[in-house]
């Protein structure tokens, strides 16, 4: 007899659009592994502007977190029972759709996302609709240091999985915001810990409120509690 799905979400709509943006992101990772290999192979050349020609090439691309990943901060929703959640950087809306599934299966929330490229919210939006969640969802387009300036409201979880040079004044504009025993999910900090490092330093100092640990997913996940 065969164990059950590991996936806690049963929604078939939800797992439908995920499965199609999942294949997506399976098939733009090579590209995506050649870009990162060229731009750190310029930056020990010396190469200017190494950043902004990344951020160029990922402006289509999803990038979104893994199935584990997703499930993780699906469960972690769930055990909070969250009601208002952040995320910095919904993209095509891949982890976006976790945070909604959370919200649907445990009774109502939201998602609040934001997206500065108009062509992927737009994407994000219509994912959201085809999904069946988008009444849980507020995408909020632009620059994240105002669209999350005020997010009316103590937030109970947060994702950090935009740009990774912003993770460190995207966690010191959301800290104040951040209810006790809120979580928050930082990806990608295995991929690039140069870039994180000030992040990192950040939620590892007790005194600014966090107790922070690196989770070994995906090359290095940190999870951190606002204490």
């Amino acid at each position: 007899m065969n164990p059950p799905s590991s996936n806690p979400i049963a929604d078939r709509k939800i797992n439908d659009v995920l499965d199609r943006l999942h294949a997506r992101a399976r098939r733009e990772m090579p590209g995506l592994v050649a870009n990162l290999a060229l731009g750190a192979l310029k930056g020990l050349l010396g190469g200017k502007g190494a950043i902004d020609a990344d951020e160029k090439y990922v402006h289509d691309k999803l990038i979104p977190i893994d199935r584990g990943q997703g499930w993780l901060i699906y469960m972690l929703c769930r055990g909070l029972q969250a009601r208002r959640v952040v995320e910095f950087g919904t993209s095509y809306g891949v982890s976006t759709l976790y945070l909604a599934a959370a919200m649907r299966d445990q009774g109502g929330g939201l998602v609040i996302g934001t997206e500065i490229e108009t062509e992927k919210a737009r994407h994000a939006r219509n994912n959201f609709a085809e999904a069946g969640v988008a009444d849980l969802i507020e995408l909020r387009e632009g620059d994240a240091f105002v669209t999350l300036k005020d997010c009316g409201g103590p937030v109970d979880f947060l994702l950090v999985d935009g740009f990774p040079r912003l993770a460190r004044p995207i966690i010191e504009l959301m800290a104040p915001q951040l209810r006790k025993g809120a979580i928050v999910v930082c990806d990608n900090v295995g991929h690039f810990p140069g870039t994180f490092a000030s992040y990192l330093d950040f939620v590892r100092r007790p005194a600014n409120g966090f107790v922070s640990t690196l989770l070994p997913l995906r090359g290095g996940t940190e999870l951190s509690v606002k204490t």
